[in-house]
């Protein structure tokens, strides 16, 4: 195996998820390995005018375990989801003992505060001007999630947020990986969080055709790159890693779970919605990744896919991938079968699983892939049971609307 050079290495020292299959790593883990879909019917809001009645929620969490009551109430869900999978993502990583100003805050997002939106939007109609909330703009903005982590934990480094659709969460990671190489910060707290399961999220959604129509079986909606795949199940949830320098993080003991080595991005710029014909863009993406790294194809044990279960988007994965990996690929999953699809949270989520796999020496399986579509060609898409995972890097994709591509390269943690 090539072996990316210690300058290149970002390490990962702590991570935190908040998923439909598990509110930490263990029970996130369980989840995927344990082949348990998410998909249920919606419990958040009156669905009996929607053609699509399901989607993967986040039960049972209490976000006042993490905040007070008062702070919870100015703040959208997709914050209370993305500060409390940092928090713990910074409990994981024990005491950093850095400098604040060096400490930078990166967050990714695909629509922010929809929650708070919508409501506020149906109290303005029903009830004037007058009734909406002051707390509405700094609830809905896409930064509000980077910027209550900064303020809570008082880092003063630098702080942004990515809004790249599905490929947000990716994007936050890799720039966090750019911001500690170019010395511009010793950690970053860097990830994605999305709660847009409401009624005109759930609806546009519909409209545009990328949901699946399964409501009668919604457990078995979301099945990646398999033959009877119809769209998306809409997700919630976040994921947050921390990164830190290298040798800062050897020299303080940190336990090192594994260390990010390349990242590649691109656009399309081909369609709104569409992936570029062939796959191209995805394809050049990968290799940038693989570039980045200063690693090859043989080297990549493991494809973390974006794999959202739409016939369009699968189709043009798999393509891409073939493409890139010379008809050969590695073993292949897709968290989305279990977490259904997390917007902006996604790609940080499966960095998160895709660290799992190598630290756990596991490729999760794709939970619901019961048959692979001829079509697609000889992808090996990993189902029914976990499989054996020689250390080895892997290769994570996130692709996002209007054509936003991020490709992470994962390796195990070497020898300190």
């Amino acid at each position: 195996m090539s072996a990316p050079t210690p300058e290149r290495l970002v390490a990962i020292t702590g991570m935190g998820v908040k998923t439909p299959v598990g509110l930490d790593l263990d029970s996130f883990w369980d989840g995927l390995c344990g082949g348990r879909s998410a998909g249920a019917p919606i419990t958040s809001f009156d669905t009996s005018d929607h053609p699509v009645s399901f989607a993967c929620e986040i039960r049972d969490f209490d976000v006042t375990a993490y905040i007070t009551p008062k702070e919870a109430a100015h703040l959208d869900r997709v914050s209370h989801l993305g500060f409390a999978a940092a928090a713990d993502a910074i409990a994981d990583a024990g005491d950093l003992g850095a400098d604040p100003g060096r400490i930078a805050v990166g967050a990714g997002t695909g629509v922010g505060g929809l929650l708070t939106l919508e409501a506020q939007i149906s109290t303005f109609v029903a009830k004037g001007a007058m009734r909406v909330s002051p707390f509405l703009v700094p609830m809905m903005m896409s930064n509000a999630t980077a910027a209550f982590i900064a303020i809570q934990y008082g880092f003063t480094g630098a702080n942004f947020s990515v809004v790249t659709a599905c490929a947000a969460g990716a994007n936050a990671i890799g720039e966090a990986v750019r911001l500690v190489r170019a010395g511009d910060a010793d950690v970053v707290i860097a990830g994605g969080s999305e709660a847009s399961i409401a009624p005109v999220g759930l609806a546009a959604f519909s409209r545009m055709g990328a949901l699946s129509r399964r409501k009668d079986d919604p457990v078995h909606a979301s099945r990646p790159f398999d033959k009877d795949r119809d769209g998306f199940v809409m997700g919630e949830g976040a994921g947050f890693l921390v990164l830190e320098r290298w040798d800062r993080a050897v020299a303080r003991g940190a336990r090192i779970r594994g260390a990010i080595a390349g990242y590649g991005r691109n656009t399309d710029a081909h369609h709104i919605t569409a992936p570029s014909p062939g796959g191209e863009g995805a394809v050049r993406c990968m290799q940038l990744a693989l570039e980045d790294a200063g690693l090859t194809t043989t080297d990549i044990g493991h494809l973390n896919a974006h794999g959202t279960s739409t016939p369009l988007n699968d189709a043009s994965e798999a393509e891409a991938v073939l493409k890139v990996f010379d008809g050969a690929p590695p073993p292949i999953s897709s968290v989305k079968g279990a977490t259904g699809h997390l917007i902006g949270a996604a790609g940080a989520v499966e960095a998160v699983a895709s660290v799992m796999a190598i630290e756990r020496g596991l490729v999760f399986p794709t939970v619901n892939h019961e048959q692979l579509d001829p079509a697609l060609g000889p992808i090996d898409v990993v189902s029914g049971a976990p499989r054996p995972l020689a250390p080895a890097p892997a290769l994570s994709n996130s692709f996002g609307f209007g054509g936003h591509n991020a490709s992470l390269v994962l390796v195990p943690s070497p020898a300190a």
